[in-house]
């Protein structure tokens, strides 16, 4: 009786010591969500100048912005890539044209405006947001020098105010030969748009090129940068004022680089042209009737050369964050910055709203084409919203019942380059150049073919039916990238896959040069 008094004695105290250490666990439980909770409140702390180098990404960066130059049509000035010579000088002669310059499109010779456009807005956008970054590992200034290579171009594309030539070569002939562009000889037509062909979406990125481009050049060079404001107004009136989309009205187009709608350049272009003048009717045109026609709020979308509407929204919502003039009791910037976390909170892969278009390995994917274009380019999106939120000292993105720290949103960003340089199934860098396995089979004429090889028009394909590697390294191209499954099949046929393209390489150096170090970002771009 006694025993049996004793054991049950025994047992009411560890169920007493149970119960009491579940009920502090409780309360420490408690206590450190609420503090958790009060710690999200407060905001982190603004960055400084750029710090601590990060050389993952300083060694990519400085790979990537290779491509440029590989690229590059014209006639060379300190060329870096010895495969590589003068091309493409007499581009543009038929219309009594200097057309020289520029950069061929992706791994054929073709020049289309539209998209190299893009690729120009994009560089401008990352040298204006993170030329500190570039500067700290020495890739300013040649971002730059590519950049303006771009702008050359384009002005001399644009001699009139309502005439805008937007691609230099016919592609269908263009497909049918494989040879180097220095070796070119087949016949380079023009194609433009006017007020009888009007193009509204490729006239507007052009005006959106030419108004990033005059800030960044505002200050190195004042009379340039004011050409290239000059022409970003006239473009965007011709836009604007001859509405109609470029791939209706020249159908040949749609092939290649098919519009979807010509609205969200427009949008694009005048929010260009209000960080670039300062000018109120420009913010008016984005925030009132053109805004509630064109912006699709609450709808996101990728941002790609087609759709510019989330690199619009990321865009303005920076006058939000740092309040500039006209900002307070905007409803349209409102709608736009909503928009922009409604895109953060598409991207982060704990949010409510996550998107499923993702591999397993989380990249986000949405295209069998060119896949990569769409995760780096939102990655670059999302290291600039970080980084608003982080200088604005703005603590948390509210995401249904979750909330997510700047850290959460720049962590996406380094998830996504991070796959691209091999932290992936394949184990594999897309970057062409970085790391110790990566792409050999590019999809690219001039990488193809052996420098001292002499080829005409067709006698070159067997260089793409070759078993072996490209015996030029085609250095900093981001190739088109993964299947859904994350596979990767590594042949010169494979233009899906292993096709890098110029406007590829903008993205990818804007969402590197966010992550070399860390820094504040630039309140205002003037």
């Amino acid at each position: 009786m006694e025993k049996e008094s004793k054991s049950r004695g025994c047992l009411g105290w560890f169920l007493a010591i149970v119960i009491l250490a579940l009920v502090v666990g409780a309360v420490v439980y408690t206590i450190k969500k609420k503090m958790d909770h009060s710690n999200d409140d407060k905001p982190a702390p603004v960055p400084g100048p750029p710090g601590a180098i990060d050389k993952k990404y300083a060694d990519a960066l400085q790979i990537a912005m290779q491509f440029f130059d590989v690229q590059k049509s014209g006639k060379l000035v300190d060329n870096k890539i010895v495969w590589r010579g003068d091309s493409g000088l007499k581009d543009g002669s038929e219309a009594k044209l200097d057309l020289s310059k520029g950069m061929y499109d992706a791994g054929d010779h073709m020049k289309f405006g539209f998209p190299l456009a893009f690729t120009a807005t994009v560089l401008s956008w990352a040298i204006l947001e993170y030329g500190d970054q570039m500067e700290a590992v020495n890739q300013l200034e040649p971002a730059q020098e590519s950049l303006k290579w771009i702008m050359d171009y384009l002005i001399n594309a644009h001699p009139s105010e309502n005439v805008l030539f937007i691609q230099v070569g016919d592609p269908v002939a263009d497909h049918k030969c494989w040879e180097r562009p220095e070796d070119m000889t087949e016949k380079r037509p023009l194609t433009q748009v006017n007020t009888s062909v009007p193009g509204t979406e490729v006239a507007a990125e052009t005006a959106a090129a030419m108004a990033s481009a005059s800030l960044v050049f505002k200050t190195a060079d004042s009379t340039y940068s004011s050409t290239l404001l000059k022409h970003a107004k006239q473009l965007f009136n011709f836009a604007d004022k001859y509405r109609g989309s470029y791939s209706e009205n020249i159908p040949e187009v749609a092939t290649y680089y098919n519009s979807t709608g010509y609205g969200d350049e427009l949008l694009w272009a005048a929010s260009w042209l209000y960080h670039a003048t300062g000018d109120q009717s420009y913010l008016q045109y984005v925030t009132r009737e053109n805004g509630k026609e064109f912006a699709d709020w609450g709808s996101p979308t990728w941002f790609s050369w087609d759709n510019k509407l989330a690199g619009t929204q990321v865009l303005l919502s920076r006058l939000s964050f740092f309040g500039a003039k006209g900002a307070s009791g905007n409803s349209g910037l409102e709608n736009y910055k909503k928009s922009a976390e409604d895109v953060m909170c598409s991207l982060l892969p704990k949010s409510p709203s996550a998107t499923s278009s993702r591999t397993d390995g989380g990249l986000i994917w949405v295209s069998e084409w060119n896949a990569l274009q769409h995760p780096v380019a939102s990655a670059f999106l999302a290291a600039l919203y970080s980084d608003y939120m982080l200088t604005s000292q703005t603590p948390k993105l509210t995401c249904g019942d979750d909330s997510f720290k700047p850290s959460d949103i720049r962590k996406f960003a380094k998830s996504q380059a991070d796959y691209v340089l091999g932290s992936n199934p394949l184990k594999m860098s897309f970057l062409v150049g970085y790391g110790d396995k990566y792409p050999k089979y590019v999809h690219h004429r001039g990488a193809s073919i052996p420098a001292d090889a002499t080829t005409g028009c067709t006698d070159g394909f067997k260089w793409l039916d070759s078993t072996e590697p490209n015996p030029n390294v085609a250095i900093g191209a981001l190739v088109g990238g993964p299947f859904l499954n994350e596979t990767y099949i590594d042949s010169r046929n494979n233009s899906m896959q292993a096709e890098p393209t110029t406007y590829n390489s903008a993205v990818i150096v804007g969402l590197l040069s966010s992550l070399v170090t860390a820094s504040s970002a630039v309140k205002a771009f003037t």
